[in-house]
């Protein structure tokens, strides 16, 4: 791995700045009553993703895709095929095709958190979740959120608005924002439903990481429970995207299967009930002719579209990677064939 110099004080520096503009000054006024209202914030875990560093980027970092996967290796298998697929597709450079396989056999065997490949660092990277809670309920999409009011199930999603994102730890930021960072500086695990040694590295991450940056806000659908929240749905760049995902949810629960000879039939845990069904489809109806809903009550359940904030530490060194009690449930493995510097991809071995 090349090793990079010119490490910057930019993530000890939280830039406030005014914005004059009729939009800034709604959204900001947006904010400052939804953080009136959803005073608290409850931390559901991390989240793992890719950033690459080109050398006219630093000190700044810049997102490959989502960080949407909870743990490190899925990350990590993520890079691994990046890396491949350049490899095949992005260059006829013997050298560079050479300097990515590299990175690429490294992924295969550690598991590693940072390669170097044709300049370029790569970085396995970590997010906290978290959402803001008030009196009990958890925040809805704000007024001035992006969003739309399609209900096409089959149309693609949204672009996603992290991939792309510049991790920049002292650009000029609304005030709104500022005092949201400067409140989550100190953030660290407490609950007792964290193991021992997953506060203790929170704890230390305050210190060897002190600065943080808010990614792009995303959208989930939770169930509330009694005394928790489950979620529905993964992460959407918009809450329509939730919205839809939720009516998904109650109408198609499984894949439409084709009608062949010899089919087996379906386990007893895969099969609909068809009046359950018809009154799923009842509920996603009436939800669907209002216009922008959050909450749906189906036979007690309780879903609503919540407002997901990602927030990362950033260090001297940049953002955060993988903690030592952040675990995985399998190690890194060869996921790609072979290919050599010439391009040559071998299959089967």
């Amino acid at each position: 791995m090349d090793h990079h110099s010119g490490k910057s004080s930019d993530h000890l520096t939280i830039n406030v700045t005014r914005r004059d503009d009729p939009v800034s000054e709604v959204t900001e006024a947006d904010a400052f009553a939804s953080v009136r209202k959803y005073p608290n914030i409850v931390v559901r875990g991390p989240l793992f993703g890719l950033a690459e560093q080109r050398r006219g980027d630093r000190p700044r970092w810049r997102l490959l895709g989502e960080l949407d996967t909870g743990f490190p290796q899925m990350a990590r298998d993520e890079l691994n095929s990046h890396l491949w697929f350049k490899a095949k597709d992005d260059t006829e450079d013997r050298t560079v095709r050479r300097s990515l396989l590299e990175a690429v056999a490294r992924l295969e065997t550690d598991p590693v958190n940072e390669v170097t490949a044709d300049g370029v660092r790569y970085r396995i990277v970590r997010a906290d979740e978290f959402t803001r809670i008030g009196d009990g309920r958890l925040e809805p999409p704000r007024a001035t959120d992006p969003d739309d009011d399609g209900w096409d199930l089959d149309a693609p999603d949204p672009p996603s608005r992290s991939k792309g994102f510049v991790v920049d730890h002292a650009a000029a930021v609304g005030l709104t924002e500022g005092i949201d960072r400067a409140g989550l500086l100190r953030l660290a695990y407490t609950a007792e439903r964290f193991p021992g040694d997953v506060r203790a590295d929170s704890r230390r991450a305050v210190t060897t990481h002190p600065g943080v940056v808010l990614l792009p806000t995303t959208f989930r659908v939770v169930e509330s429970k009694e005394l928790s929240w489950s979620m529905v749905t993964g992460q959407y760049s918009t809450p329509q995207g939730a919205r839809r995902a939720l009516v998904h949810h109650l109408t198609r629960p499984v894949p439409q299967l084709p009608d062949l000879p010899d089919m087996p039939e379906l386990p007893a845990w895969m099969k609909v009930d068809e009046k359950e069904q018809a009154v799923n489809e009842r509920a996603a109806k009436k939800f669907m002719a209002r216009r922008r809903p959050n909450e749906l009550v189906l036979r007690g359940r309780r879903f609503q579209v919540v407002r997901v904030e990602r927030v990362m530490r950033i260090g001297p060194d940049g953002p955060e990677r993988p903690r030592p009690s952040d675990v995985d449930d399998y190690g890194p493995s060869k996921i790609q064939p072979t290919m050599d510097e010439h391009g040559v991809v071998t299959y089967g071995d």
